[in-house]
């Protein structure tokens, strides 16, 4: 009987057991993602293509983020766990269907856009100059059709969360890196620069393929029917102003990647691909602590709220918090000790003491980073979206203004500073402005 209860423990409907299920699969992902990156910066040792191959999402992403993401990531799930709640799979259906053709509509038509003035646009983007510059043009436009691609796979992302079916969705971000992978060393032979883009753009199918069988698989899946590309839907409506504010939120982010990408693209070569490295260390754990355990909250927290449980709300929210301080604290100490392990593990030995530096300054940043995913959802999980935007925005402008005003004294360090403070200060106004967002919508 105790080893029945231990493994329910671990159970997907658990909030403690989602997220260890999402912390294994974001661990596997991001083990991925320095496999990855050690195998691009030892493919191309003097990191200028790596530079490129980095900054040239960057575009992409920000339309990404802030046209499609923004209503995946702060109004779907919410909506879908309502009905998932009442057991109304019909209704849970329609509204992905209508949600996903709509969203490939629109991405559509800002990729095709983006493209055909790419030429025009990409030297205001980076300080990439020459071959450098063609070849960013060049993967910025490969990237626009990854990032279609992610359109139906974050969709279909959203679904398998509010369902708590944890496996699936966390494997598909490691098969996508493996076709990074795979792509720079079978097809950098035969395609030279173009090896990395071309296999990720293959590792984007492959997610996509599999996120739309698993969702095929599961039981309630006779109401879910592409062939209509139903794209009217009575929620729409919520969904749209919901998103707005978080277009907001999501743009100061990006464009706070695509100012640290401007600043670091006219330094000395590599500058892009340090800075984007230590950030992808931090971010290994902040995904397995803060990610994961905030995507697991999700669905929970929305289903607490819908249903107006104002008690069982706050027992996640502080289970998590816990949990993260415990976690990210001594998580971030050891990344810092850690530092020479970190730049063998993907090639940057050669430039060690700046690498060690740049990874301490964006360790800072750890438990806030993640503590801030948490809140970010306790608030979207009662259909709110607007006070988190304005901290979000405040969090992007904050890390600009502070890493533009350092970088000519610092340098590449004033990137992972900049970051820094702008967490510190989003924390703490999510924390302050929570209380009374659930104090308006719970009145017991």
């Amino acid at each position: 009987m105790r080893a029945r209860e231990l493994f329910a423990g671990f159970s997907q409907n658990r909030i403690l057991g989602g997220a260890a299920v999402l912390a294994c699969m974001q661990l596997g992902a991001s083990i991925m993602g320095l496999i990855r990156d050690r195998t691009l910066a030892a493919t191309f040792p003097g990191l200028d293509t790596v530079d490129v191959y980095i900054a040239s999402f960057r575009p992409s992403d920000l339309c990404f983020q802030m046209v499609i993401m923004a209503g995946f990531s702060v109004a779907l799930v919410p909506m879908l766990a309502s009905y998932h709640a009442e057991k109304k799979g019909k209704e849970m259906h329609e509204l992905l269907n209508s949600v996903v053709t709509l969203a490939a509509v629109v991405f559509g038509i800002v990729a095709i856009v983006l493209s055909v003035f790419m030429d025009q646009i990409a030297p205001y983007l980076v300080g990439f100059t020459g071959a450098s510059l063609d070849l960013y043009i060049d993967f910025a436009r490969l990237a626009l059709i990854t990032n279609f691609l992610f359109v139906f796979g974050n969709a279909f992302g959203q679904y398998l969360i509010t369902v708590q079916k944890y496996w699936i969705y966390g494997i598909t971000p490691m098969l996508y890196t493996l076709g990074t992978i795979l792509g720079t060393v079978y097809l950098t032979p035969m395609y030279g620069a173009y090896g990395p883009m071309y296999g990720t753009l293959g590792g984007a199918v492959i997610y996509v393929v599999i996120r739309f069988f698993a969702i095929a698989r599961s039981g309630s899946f006779q109401h879910f029917k592409f062939s209509t590309f139903q794209i009217f839907h009575p929620d729409l409506p919520e969904l749209l102003h919901l998103m707005w504010p978080r277009m907001a939120a999501l743009g100061a982010l990006q464009a706070q990647l695509l100012l640290f990408d401007k600043v670091a693209s006219g330094l000395d070569a590599g500058s892009v691909t340090i800075n984007a490295y230590a950030r992808n260390f931090q971010a290994v754990a902040v995904g397995v602590a803060g990610i994961a355990l905030a995507q697991s909250a999700f669905s929970l927290l929305s289903q607490a709220a819908s249903k107006k449980e104002k008690k069982r709300y706050y027992i996640y929210l502080r289970k998590g918090i816990i949990t993260l301080l415990v976690l990210t604290i001594p998580g971030a100490i050891a990344l810092v000790m850690l530092a020479p392990v970190a730049a063998s593990l993907v090639s940057l030995t050669h430039v060690l003491p700046v690498f060690s530096l740049c990874l301490l300054f964006y360790s800072i940043s750890i438990p806030f980073e993640s503590i801030n995913h948490l809140l970010l959802r306790a608030f979207y999980a009662t259909k709110h979206t607007v006070t988190p935007a304005i901290f979000s925005v405040i969090n992007g402008l904050s890390a600009i203004a502070v890493a533009w005003y350092l970088a000519p004294k610092f340098g590449i360090y004033s990137l992972g500073l900049g970051f820094a403070v702008g967490q510190v200060i989003q924390m703490i106004g999510l924390s302050v402005m929570l209380p009374r967002r659930v104090r308006s919508v719970m009145k017991t």
